[in-house]
């Protein structure tokens, strides 16, 4: 049996909220017998954005995570619930607002913190995928309907296409460890999930200090290689995707004008800043020798006599 689903696309959200306005709008001061009670103006959205900073400086990479409920096939709401709680047959989870009266515990029972305690009725209360809408014909919930730069996808299929188009999509959930066996997925979790290093070269020509593009950028993890990138126009270079708290990391770079090495102990994302070009001891040396040649050779220039 085809069953709804939700993809959320992590790097297209922009905190613009309007999936938040549009759950609020629906539920405050509306009943919905059967699905859900009003919603309370006082109480936290059903729907949250959660922002994480990286970086620092000029490098810095926000990223916004809607969160709501999973609507989990082995959701820890239900086991506490009992028949407050129940899974329609097309996946989605709702609190019954009449049984589940006083139910503080339900709240609790979340690990996704996505159960609001309405205290004006005194019931717990969640996103229910806007079933009211859907049993209406509607093709979407409405966060999707009022997101502008198209965070949300609605996904109705059986279980094993579901499963093949996650699989062929890298689609996860939020902490898998708990197997809950969510229906919201993420496309892009790994933006939230990971760190990066990153910096910008510079070197000094002709007495001016400016960036340097083109210099080669690896990183390593004591003598092995992890990755290999090139400074971008601006001096810029960037390793993403790496594991946070994974140790302790070098960076070396290679240029014509000259080379540079940094290392970093990798918890959060690094910003190792501007890092300068030093051309090699023996280049330096035959710059001089160069030079003085070039002082001697004047010096020893006959000069004309009348």
């Amino acid at each position: 049996m085809s069953k709804w689903n939700l993809v959320i696309k992590v790097g297209q959200c922009e905190n613009c909220h309007n999936c938040v306005i549009a759950a609020r709008d629906e539920h405050v001061g509306n009943d919905y017998p059967g699905y859900s009670a009003p919603a309370s103006a006082e109480a936290q959205s059903p729907i949250r954005i959660l922002r994480r900073v990286q970086g620092d400086s000029h490098m810095v990479e926000t990223t916004y995570l809607p969160v709501m409920c999973n609507h989990c096939d082995d959701a820890p709401c239900m086991r506490v619930g009992g028949d407050a709680v129940h899974k329609r047959a097309d996946g989605i989870v709702i609190i019954d607002p009449e049984k589940a009266r006083g139910r503080k515990d339900i709240v609790k029972a979340c690990p996704y913190k996505a159960i609001v305690w309405n205290e004006a009725l005194q019931v717990p209360q969640t996103w229910i995928f806007d079933a009211h809408l859907l049993d209406q014909g509607w093709q979407q919930p409405r966060c999707q309907q009022s997101c502008p730069t198209g965070v949300f996808e609605t996904v109705k299929l059986d279980d094993e296409a579901m499963a093949m188009k996650a699989r062929r999509e890298g689609l996860k959930v939020l902490r898998p460890e708990l197997k809950t066996r969510p229906r919201v997925w993420y496309s892009g979790l790994e933006r939230w999930e990971t760190v990066f290093i990153g910096g910008c070269v510079s070197a000094r020509v002709d007495g001016v200090v400016d960036c340097v593009a083109g210099a080669d950028v690896t990183l390593y993890a004591g003598q092995q290689k992890v990755a290999h990138t090139v400074s971008d126009a601006f001096g810029d270079f960037r390793f993403a995707g790496l594991a946070k708290d994974s140790g302790r990391y070098r960076v070396e770079i290679s240029h014509p004008l000259g080379n540079a090495s940094r290392e970093c102990e990798l918890g959060e994302s690094v910003f190792l800043g501007e890092i300068g070009l030093v051309q090699p001891e023996s280049a330096v040396r035959a710059a001089l020798d160069a030079s003085h040649g070039l002082a001697r050779g004047r010096c020893a220039a006959p000069t004309s006599r009348t």
